[in-house]
């Protein structure tokens, strides 16, 4: 596949890597020229110029590209650059930066086809760090919603328990089932929890210890789930 990668600066470039050693075509837009140099010793093909612009983009091969990220820290030239790149029939994925606000998602979200917060991703890493084997966090939806996988172990309070007995509170629900070493998938009422199976869940920060302690009980009594900062 072909992608264009608007910025070249920590995100766009490292982006720009990973796409590159799965073996895809990637073009880079940049306006600085230091790091348009940088990008270029590392042999990407770098297109000079404003992102924003219609005419930048062209020369980047927007026309041929799948899709484009718009991956710069001015929010304002990522939007422009999406909405050229729907123009063009492209996947667009805008990034947000300091402004992580609901009303932004709200404001954006029809009219790009993903919306990535990096510095937010990479919370989500620490906080991986920070809760220990049994709990990790893998998405944050929105400012108070977080999907968390919880691993069943041989203290948790639902060991022997079916999916249709675990009374989780009002604000969560269970999205995703997988019994240990096997791939998740719909969870049904009469799957029975046992200590390595895994449970994904949608939950409300505020309730994200209630659910830790009923699936995972006191073994990761330390690590408390945090908030949403």
């Amino acid at each position: 596949m072909r992608f264009v990668i608007i910025g070249a600066g920590r995100v766009g470039l490292r982006t720009a890597r990973v796409l590159r050693e799965e073996g895809h075509g990637v073009t880079l837009v940049e306006r600085d020229r230091d790091r348009a140099e940088r990008a270029r010793v590392d042999g990407f093909d770098v297109v000079e110029g404003d992102g924003s612009r219609e005419e930048v983009l062209e020369d980047a091969g927007v026309d041929a590209a799948d899709a484009l990220g718009a991956l710069t820290s001015d929010l304002n030239a990522n939007f422009a650059a999406c909405m050229i790149a729907k123009h063009h029939g492209c996947r667009t994925v805008i990034r947000i930066d300091e402004d992580y606000r609901e009303e932004i998602y709200q404001k954006y979200a029809d009219e790009v086809d993903e919306i990535v917060y990096p510095e937010r991703l990479g919370a989500i890493g620490a906080k991986n760090a920070l809760l220990g084997g049994s709990i990790r966090a893998i998405a944050d939806i929105a400012q108070h919603l977080q999907v968390v996988l919880f691993t069943i172990g041989e203290g948790s309070p639902m060991r022997g328990y079916s999916i249709s007995e675990v009374a989780l509170p009002a604000q969560a629900r269970i999205l995703a089932f997988g019994k240990r070493d096997e791939p998740m998938g719909i969870p049904l009422p009469d799957d029975s929890l046992e200590a390595g199976d895994r449970i994904a869940v949608l939950a409300d920060f505020s309730v994200l210890d209630d659910v830790r302690q009923l699936l995972v009980g006191d073994e990761t009594a330390t690590a408390s789930v945090p908030g949403g900062d």
